[in-house]
């Protein structure tokens, strides 16, 4: 029923002016959409994330929003750091981290944090 219908992320966020800093700012995603002061979407790709205000942001401890960068992910990750973001060191099992990037069964990953503490990754996927 909805394998040919699209999917967005939704972000819950405390302060959206500090949110919007960031996503637009440091991430470089494109606002297409303010409603009320409340949501902002932006573009990313051929998909949408809408962050949004909420008094539970921060809370989510999985990963909300995944990037599929590819071949880029060294590039992205140093591009990321250049601008103040700090990446998290997880131990996995089968997962060996080479800098700020987790590599292992042929994966590449990276995980950061949002300044609500929600948790972004990149995947070379």
């Amino acid at each position: 029923m909805l394998a040919n219908s699209n999917a967005m992320a939704n972000v819950a966020v405390k302060d959206l002016a500090r949110a919007k800093a960031f996503y637009e700012g440091t991430l470089g995603l494109k606002q297409v959409d303010d409603i009320g002061g409340e949501l902002i979407v932006y573009k990313s790709g051929d998909t949408f994330i809408n962050v949004y205000h909420s008094e539970f942001a921060g809370t989510n401890k999985a990963t909300a929003v995944t990037w599929t960068v590819g071949d880029q992910i060294e590039t992205v990750v140093k591009s990321l750091k250049s601008k103040g973001v700090t990446f998290e060191h997880y131990a996995m099992p089968g997962l060996t981290i080479e800098g700020d990037i987790h590599v292992g069964q042929g994966m590449k990953v990276a995980w950061f944090k949002d300044p609500d503490g929600n948790i972004l990754n990149l995947v070379n996927g």
